[in-house]
């Protein structure tokens, strides 16, 4: 069963989400099913998203949800772990990561305060795992005032992560982009529809080879060929 067929079958604890969402959880997620990884939920609400999260990872997976919330801590259950503290505090995630190890996953699906979501991804995403994914949700709020959002407005996690493109492009900037930890940590960033995806990896030597033997090749036209083909010429 695929995470979207489980969504759409609960009928267990409530678990609200985008439905576009769905096939950017598969692309990014699916690899880690039934592996031992640490997996963080920034946002536990009414409980059913974890509750998904563990059905869809697997036995050994640790599911950890944070939130402000105390009556949050109603939503532990065997594999699943509730701590109560503000996202943006960096005490409070410290004493996550001493407890539960380094992340594989981490979904900030949280306040969605623009001040908050980059609080938490700039303590977070380097202590992560090497090749660990980061995903931010609910971006939709980078457009909203209410939140910390706005188009121009420099501080929201949309318009911050713009800049991380040039990040892990420094290496070929020829020194006009100053590298960063993103640079050395980050395979990809994907954007979507009020997701983003960083991926982390190696990031490998920017070297290049040619290989083959043949040289001066000069491609026949596709078009006569096909001609020839048809017509039967050999």
């Amino acid at each position: 069963m695929n995470l979207w067929q489980d969504f759409m079958l609960n009928e267990g604890k409530v678990v609200d989400k985008w439905h576009h969402y769905f096939p950017i959880y598969e692309k990014h997620l699916a690899r880690f099913r039934n592996t031992t990884i640490t997996f963080i939920e920034i946002g536990v609400s009414k409980g059913g998203s974890l509750a998904m999260w563990q059905r869809f990872f697997g036995p050994m997976a640790t599911i950890v949800g944070l939130d402000i919330n105390e009556r949050c801590m109603e939503h532990e259950a065997p594999g699943i772990h509730v701590r109560i503290g503000d996202q943006s505090d960096e005490k409070f995630l410290a004493s996550v990561l001493e407890e539960f190890g380094t992340p594989d996953v981490i979904l900030d699906d949280g306040s969605h305060v623009m001040k908050h979501v980059s609080a938490s991804f700039n303590f977070l995403y380097e202590k992560m795992a090497k090749n660990g994914v980061y995903i931010v949700e609910d971006l939709h709020t980078a457009y909203w005032e209410e939140f910390g959002g706005g188009v121009d407005n420099p501080d929201t996690f949309i318009n911050i992560s713009k800049s991380f493109i040039d990040d892990i492009n420094a290496m070929n900037s020829r020194g006009k982009i100053a590298e960063s930890p993103m640079t050395h940590s980050t395979f990809g960033i994907s954007f979507y529809d009020g997701v983003i995806a960083f991926e982390r990896g190696t990031v490998m030597p920017r070297t290049h080879s040619e290989k083959g033997k043949i040289r001066n090749f000069k491609p026949r036209s596709i078009t006569k060929e096909i001609g020839k083909i048809l017509g039967g010429e050999k």
